[in-house]
């Protein structure tokens, strides 16, 4: 341009020509625009501010600007040393998924280059206050009502993308440490989410992406939050919200679910503030698609109506116990919506009203999806990894399908978590009229107390000078400790040993009835329920058939009355405030975060199920689950006391082979808690795998299956049973027992595959003793097992030469994973752990 820096009054044709297109855009520089036209229309500062809607000084800055840069004065500058804009739900991941102190506003502020003032509002925005426990307030427009957020489920078709979240009044407690996802799966869910999007723009539809594929930072919205009077990007007072014919066009206003079901962006934010920023313009912003009102337009966007109207009525159905809301993420179907609505029409079939609602008005639609996974993981331990995971395959199935399929949409729910709010419900109150509840607990605080338990029971009975000797703890501290111990009836004294000179020693041991617990194993084919005292002996057990395809209401009932009635049975040896809770054994593989059972071998009908939250609808009282061999384990360190106090591996023969793992002084679990998955172990030994590398699932590694099988094709007529594959073993044990070929032989080829598998563990984890058991290690068969693996772990390892591997029979009975169960909640409460690794709650009884 010829001249750039004209006067007010002075306005060339091609200098007001741009200046009218910047203000009929809409945006931050139509508000510069229309101060320079004014004033070349003569009004005066006052008037302008008047008409403009913002300050005089505004205005002023920006007519100096005008005169002495003229239209490169206008345009945005970048300004050194903060963000121009700031992105409210980015702040609030950061925020929210920040390792231990680093989360702090102040920290937030150092890593994003904000100052802390702005971190701060954003907090106070959100309702995310420090050191307390997370109970939001969700900025949507409207905002998302109650203080419990959890997000249910996500709805993705060629044309829009609705977040669905669920709402209680009541916050939940905060998430157990350790069960928060973290920011590998966040940058999972961007790449199955691109994933996604790319498959949505093949045909032209989609929602277009700005730098960086918009899986970061990429807008940012005004950083005076939630003042209303603070700078803008490029320069003093840009306060001027979008024009409405570009909001209408933006799919981050778009309407709330779907035209045909809620309100048209144009009214504006249902709280009647500024929409700010507009955080999907920075993101790029795609165009309305041609022939907007073409039939094959029109066809598009009435499946996409009805595909959406379906999916909201089975989450009603789905998820009763929660207040839902749709939340439009994105949206291209909005051209000619109606007027607004402030709730979304009942669709046909749904049991409750869906709200709609828009994103913030300062986040963008994809950082707003990661601070709700953030919320919801950070505020709920049902929120796991394998939740979001779960998300993540869905999305990648979808962007493998074909787009001009009909039914090319993603429509995840998650699983119902009724249970898990029943069971916050039931833990103000006892649980079905029985007060096994552990309130009169009292916290075990100290270190060295768990030292001196652990001491004690390892050895029985021991007095306390042997007791300083063994930890290190000096004499006085052993005293004091088991002083305090006795006193609350944890240990009982021994008759005194005389000794040749000095005082009489006073050995110490555990007192058995001091705590109880019970421990419940679940298989294909028998509930086990057993109650065992601190010592671990067994006071009571009892059994109860069941069957794989039981639905799974029913199912749980059946487990929460096997409980309540072997705590009857118990009676009076376990007092209500030296119970310590329940553990549950189950087969993997299995999510402890979210309580939930995945898929268990027979048992397809209890997939998926939130058994743990379930059963706490039940129980008032601390609840664990486990996987069985895991449980098995756990058991082993506890009732072997001195004969288990080194690393081993525990092999449980159940519905299949599994293995617990004692390492490092602990129960070794995982990242996921399914450590000790055996088979494919077994079958990369055996060279068993499928043309494409995939382990294959040996016959060998479920031994009722495949021993009874093995031993009819060597000759042995079949015994009529009516028991199952469990009665059918049976029978070829005992055949075994007796001397028949074709049994033995049968049993010895299953220890031979479990054996090559226990081979891989012991070069693996370099460890000289494996244990085993479960309920299919029957005396019958254990010779066979125990020969057979010991030669194979002590003939073929690399290391053989520098140690003997001692394979032994465990020392709990046929239900190793029922006490195991039991004994979990022992080790958790017992056990010393160093600070900072991941514990339960420790908690001893009273008296």
């Amino acid at each position: 341009m010829s001249d750039t820096r004209p006067g007010d009054g002075t306005l060339s044709p091609e200098l007001r020509a741009v200046l009218r297109r910047w203000a009929d855009e809409g945006g931050a520089l139509a508000t510069r625009a229309g101060v320079v036209l004014l004033a070349a229309d003569g009004l005066r500062d006052a008037e302008i501010s008047r008409r403009l809607g913002v300050s005089r000084q505004t205005v002023g800055s920006w007519r100096q600007r005008w005169t002495s840069a003229g239209i490169d004065g206008l345009e945005h500058r970048p300004r050194t040393g903060r963000p121009a804009t700031v992105d409210e739900a980015e702040v609030v991941t950061r925020t929210l998924l920040a390792p231990g102190g680093s989360g702090a506003s102040r920290a937030v502020a150092r890593e994003l280059g904000l100052s802390h003032a702005t971190v701060a509002g954003i907090r106070r925005r959100w309702r995310l206050v420090p050191d307390e426990p997370v109970s939001p307030s969700v900025p949507t427009r409207p905002p998302l009502p109650g203080a419990d957020v959890w997000v249910m489920g996500l709805y993705v078709d060629g044309l829009r993308g609705v977040l669905l979240a669920g709402t209680r009044l009541v916050p939940s407690p905060p998430a157990t440490s350790g069960t928060v996802i973290g920011a590998d799966v966040l940058a999972g869910l961007d790449r199955s989410l691109d994933a996604a999007l790319a498959s949505t723009r093949r045909d032209g539809s989609g929602p277009a992406e700005g730098p960086g594929g918009g899986a970061g930072p990429v807008s940012r919205a005004g950083s005076g939050v939630g003042a209303g009077t603070g700078h803008a990007a490029g320069g003093p007072g840009d306060g001027a919200a979008p024009a409405p014919a570009e909001r209408h066009r933006n799919p981050a206003h778009g309407v709330g679910t779907t035209s045909a079901f809620c309100g048209d962006p144009r009214q504006g934010p249902a709280d009647g503030s500024a929409s700010g920023f507009d955080g999907r313009l920075a993101a790029g912003t795609r165009p309305a698609p041609p022939e907007v009102d073409s039939p094959a337009r029109r066809a598009d966007v009435g499946a996409s109506d009805r595909a959406l109207a379906g999916y909201l009525a089975q989450a009603s159905r789905r998820h009763p116990d929660l207040a839902l809301h749709a939340v439009t993420l994105w949206d291209d179907a909005s051209e000619g919506a109606p007027e607004p609505t402030t709730l979304a029409p009942q669709p046909p079939g749904a049991t409750g009203t869906v709200t709609c609602h828009h994103i913030p008005a300062r986040s963008t639609w994809r950082t707003f999806l990661r601070a709700m996974i953030a919320l919801d993981s950070t505020s709920h331990p049902e929120s796991s990894r394998r939740v979001y995971l779960d998300l993540a395959a869905e999305l990648e199935r979808y962007a493998a399908g074909r787009p001009d399929d009909p039914q090319h949409t993603v429509r995840w729910l998650r699983e119902n978590v009724a249970g898990h709010l029943g069971a916050e419900r039931a833990k103000a109150g006892s649980a079905r009229g029985h007060t096994w509840s552990g309130v009169n607990q009292i916290d075990l605080g100290s270190f060295n107390e768990c030292v001196v338990i652990e001491t004690v029971r390892l050895s029985g009975t021991i007095t306390r000078g042997e007791i300083a000797h063994r930890t290190g703890l000096t004499q006085q501290s052993v005293s004091r400790i088991a002083r305090s111990l006795l006193d609350r009836g944890i240990l009982i004294e021994d008759a005194q040993l005389r000794a040749t000179s000095g005082k009489p020693r006073t050995p110490v041991r555990l007192r058995g009835a001091a705590a109880h617990a019970l421990g419940i194993h679940i298989d294909p084919e028998l509930l086990t329920a057993v109650v065992i005292d601190l010592d671990g002996a067994i006071v009571c057990t009892r059994t109860r058939s069941v069957s794989a395809d039981t639905d799974p209401a029913e199912f749980v009932e059946r487990v929460a009355a096997l409980g309540r009635e072997t705590l009857a049975e118990a009676g009076g040896a376990v007092r209500p405030d030296g119970f310590l809770g329940i553990g549950v054994a189950v087969p993997g593989p299995v999510d402890i975060a979210s309580g939930t059972v995945l898929g268990p071998p027979l048992m397809s009908a209890w997939g998926d199920l939130p058994l743990l939250y379930l059963l706490k609808d039940h129980f008032p009282c601390p609840v664990i689950m486990e996987k069985d061999s895991t449980a098995a384990a756990a058991g082993e360190r506890w009732i072997g006391r001195d004969r288990r106090a080194r690393d081993f591996a525990y092999l449980y023969l159940g519905t299949g082979v599994g293995t617990g793992l004692y390492l490092n002084g602990d129960i070794y679990r995982g990242v996921s808690a399914n450590a000790g998955e055996f088979g494919q172990l077994c079958a990369i030994a055996l060279g068993r795998v499928d043309k494409d590398g995939r382990p294959e699932i040996l016959p060998e590694c479920n031994p009722p299956v495949s021993v009874p099988d093995l031993a009819a094709r060597g000759g042995l007529r079949p015994v009529a049973t009516t028991g199952g594959s469990t009665a059918a073993y049976l029978a070829v044990g005992r055949a075994a027992a007796a001397g028949d070929r074709a049994a033995a032989a049968a049993v010895r080829e299953v220890a031979q595959a479990v054996g090559r598998g226990a081979l891989g563990l012991i070069d693996l984890l370099d460890i000289d003793l494996i244990v085993l058991g479960g309920p299919f290690f029957t005396d019958d068969v254990a010779d066979f097992y125990l020969a057979e693996i010991a030669r194979t772990v002590n003939e073929f390892p690399t290391a053989r030469r520098l140690r003997r591997v001692e394979v032994e029979p465990s020392v709990l009975s046929a239900g190793a994973a029922a006490v195991g169960a039991a004994s979990t909640i022992f080790h958790a409460t017992f056990t010393p752990r160093l600070r900072g690794r991941e514990t339960r709650a420790r908690h001893l009884p009273t008296g």
